[in-house]
């Protein structure tokens, strides 16, 4: 069923609501593993792709020239509160929305949990994805061309086995590691390709 994303994102907003609620002022200014982004901008994004709808999007990618990363920082800049706190409240107001682009649902779990992890790993938080929400959203990376921001083109000629889920993806030698990790490695977070292993993994980061 197409909306049974939406429990699985709303718990992952909220999650993540809950640990930003703790953090200080100079851990929002802190860099995320997003280049050039700290914290409190990943959170911007995340409250503009949670008010992203079918008709707004298309209309901000007109008026971004049709450039994702134009359309990005815009909605980054445009959501950014004067302060934490404005730009939590915010992501408060927009967790349980359930409005997306036109692109498949669970893009919204690739979202949450990756820009989670973006959030995260810098200032040193764990958290416990929920496994649907991190496989879906590895199959969905795996399957999507580069141009739409998935990892189709990269992980050609391997096979993605992750250790926690029953699941292999793709044909070629093996890249093993967390379903978690295999994620945020094809969806271009370096820091995630040490934790690889496998007869694969020596070409999967040579495509990185």
């Amino acid at each position: 069923m197409k909306n049974d994303v939406w429990p699985l994102v709303h718990a992952e907003r909220a999650a993540l609501i809950e640990d930003l609620a703790h953090l200080d002022d100079k851990q929002w200014d802190h860099p995320s593993l997003c280049e050039g982004w700290t914290v409190h901008d990943v959170v911007a994004h995340l409250i503009d792709t949670a008010r992203t709808t079918r008709l707004g999007f298309v209309g901000s990618m007109v008026r971004a020239r049709f450039d994702f990363d134009r359309q990005n920082a815009r909605g980054m800049q445009r959501e950014r509160g004067a302060s934490p706190q404005e730009t939590l409240e915010r992501l408060r107001q927009v967790a349980s929305r359930t409005s997306a682009p036109p692109a498949p649902l669970d893009t919204r779990l690739v979202e949450e949990v990756v820009h989670g992890e973006d959030i995260r790993r810098p200032l040193g938080l764990t958290h416990s994805y929920r496994p649907e929400a991190v496989v879906r959203s590895l199959r969905l990376q795996a399957r999507t061309s580069a141009s739409f921001g998935g990892a189709k083109e990269k992980i050609a000629g391997v096979r993605l086995t992750p250790t926690d889920a029953d699941l292999s993806i793709g044909d070629g030698p093996e890249v093993r590691g967390t379903a978690l990790s295999l994620l945020l490695a094809i969806s271009g977070r370096s820091e995630a390709l040490g934790e690889l292993d496998g007869p694969g993994a020596t070409t999967l980061r040579a495509a990185a």
